[in-house]
């Protein structure tokens, strides 16, 4: 005869199981930005995606174990499909997507003996923003209405303590992606990383396109939008550091332009200049 297990026991064995499998991935972010919402995962591959498109207006980004999110995806285009073919495309909504999406993940997380490592998010476009619709959805079936921002996977946290300060209302493409790519390089122990145009992708819904909003953002216009977040938008100075170096700057050359200069005068001691000064022109 089996081992007799608790309930209790096992859902909270299972939890701790789909947790930690899903801590070993790479997280995403999904922000929304004034002309529609925007999808960032780090993801050197370029066969295998994070980020696809459901249907017209929606879109779903995945992080945790690639075969099992791909078999969601792929459920979740059937699913949308069929309904939009048995009742009219505007039934097809990232509410209801996203509900169908909680019961599957809640029955494989009751029924079946491992669940799925897995976290998703389900996002709808609409003729304005206020109306985009954001939802997450957990290992366990939970859903979560979001707004504004979201971030899944294993350091979570981390990246959407970095969205909050980033974040705000009718934030340019340029801007969302640079608060993105803020968050995505801050590690739980505070370090920074290198984030480049080659380890990531990104892909937006547009709300100025008609019918099929997704598009992918790749090659040139990729390189473009990195390029105008700025050559530190990866890796941002730590508070307070940035303006005390500016502010020695500047006292130095106050310093050398009155005090310093009677010495040269009289033929005393030269001094250097401040443009000399280890880190001067970090600071600038």
């Amino acid at each position: 005869m089996p081992f007799y297990v608790s309930p209790e026991q096992a859902m909270k064995d299972k939890a701790d199981y789909a947790r930690k499998g899903i801590a070993r991935g790479r997280s995403g972010v999904v922000i929304q930005y004034d002309a529609g919402i925007l999808f960032v995962a780090p993801n050197p591959s370029r066969a295998l995606h994070k980020i696809s498109e459901i249907y017209d207006r929606i879109a779903f980004a995945a992080v945790g174990r690639y075969n099992e999110y791909e078999v969601l995806r792929k459920a979740g285009v059937r699913y949308a499909d069929l309904t939009g073919y048995q009742y009219d495309r505007q039934d097809v909504t990232a509410r209801g997507l996203a509900n169908w999406y909680a019961q599957t993940l809640g029955t494989i997380f009751t029924d079946s003996p491992k669940p799925f490592e897995v976290e998703i998010v389900v996002a709808e476009v609409a003729e304005v923003p206020a109306e985009d619709q954001i939802y997450r959805i957990t290992f366990d079936g939970s859903v979560n209405d979001e707004h504004g921002y979201v971030a899944v996977g294993g350091q979570a946290d981390t990246i959407a303590t970095v969205l909050k300060e980033h974040y705000t209302d009718s934030l340019t493409l340029t801007s969302a992606l640079e608060a993105a790519i803020a968050g995505l390089a801050a590690q739980a122990n505070g370090d920074r990383v290198e984030v480049t145009g080659g380890q990531l992708e990104v892909a937006i819904l547009d709300r100025t396109r008609d019918h099929r909003t997704f598009r992918r953002l790749t090659g040139a216009r990729l390189e473009a939008l990195l390029a105008e977040t700025g050559p530190d938008s990866s890796t941002p100075p730590e508070p307070g550091t940035a303006a005390p170096a500016k502010a020695k700057k500047g006292s130095a050359a106050a310093e050398g332009g009155t005090s310093q200069a009677k010495p040269a005068a009289a033929g005393g001691e030269q001094s250097k200049p401040d443009s000399a000064e280890p880190g001067g022109e970090s600071a600038g």
